[in-house]
């Protein structure tokens, strides 16, 4: 199948995470099969079609359940290990998909050439929130979705405060730059997409709540 050109614009930022990388292409299949994560991403992806970005695919966990009325995934993958995990990930998918290099702040692709944007797990780690989710808007045809599903601040004030002091020190040190305490809805009503539906959750659902664990998922338009 011929793939369309896609624009470059120009080098990524080096991204390099060697340690965390193999600790989370584990722990994250893992987490996939015994921690419901995969129905999760199911849930995400669920009546998607046409061309679309995915931002930060990690290790392609996604790819498996893109639906079959997705007609390519352009996925955007700055970590040097996990890309080549995406790309064996890639071969398996059951929709095609393209791996490349690059960060959520410079996607490929011109303007509005895009049906809709998936950001999984992605917007605690990346250098620059607002100027990833206007790059979304960017490639995001007229009235094409973004695809969110992510974790961030907690709404109790004592986990809260945890998060703060966790992404002060050690957390985004050991976790690939990860972030707690970020707010994914407000970031991306601040970009100009409208929400259209979203839940909130923990993960794990039972058990401790961890720093991680305050979740969202849904859809915004643009």
């Amino acid at each position: 199948m011929r793939r369309p050109t896609m624009t470059h614009p120009g080098s990524p930022p080096r991204v390099h995470h060697p340690l965390f990388a193999r600790f989370y292409a584990r722990f994250s299949a893992s987490a996939d099969t015994r921690g419901g994560l995969g129905a999760l991403r199911t849930e995400l992806l669920a009546g998607l079609s046409g061309r679309v970005v995915e931002i930060g695919a990690g290790n392609g966990l996604n790819f498996a359940h893109y639906p079959a009325g997705v007609t390519e995934v352009v996925a955007v993958e700055p970590e040097s290990h996990l890309r080549r995990l995406a790309e064996e990930a890639a071969r398996r998918a059951p929709v095609p998909v393209t791996v490349l290099p690059g960060t959520a702040e410079a996607l490929p692709g011109p303007d509005g050439s895009f049906d809709a944007a998936v950001a999984s797990l992605v917007l605690c780690t990346v250098r620059d929130v607002p100027a990833a989710l206007a790059e979304a808007r960017r490639v995001l045809r007229p009235g094409g979705e973004l695809r969110f599903f992510e974790h961030g601040a907690a709404d109790t004030p004592g986990l809260a405060r945890v998060q703060r002091g966790l992404d002060r020190t050690v957390w985004p040190l050991l976790f690939g730059g990860c972030h707690t305490s970020r707010t994914p809805l407000a970031a991306i009503e601040a970009a100009g997409f409208g929400l259209v539906s979203y839940r909130s959750f923990d993960v794990p659902e039972r058990g401790p709540r961890l720093p991680s664990s305050p979740c969202v998922l849904g859809t915004a338009r643009r």
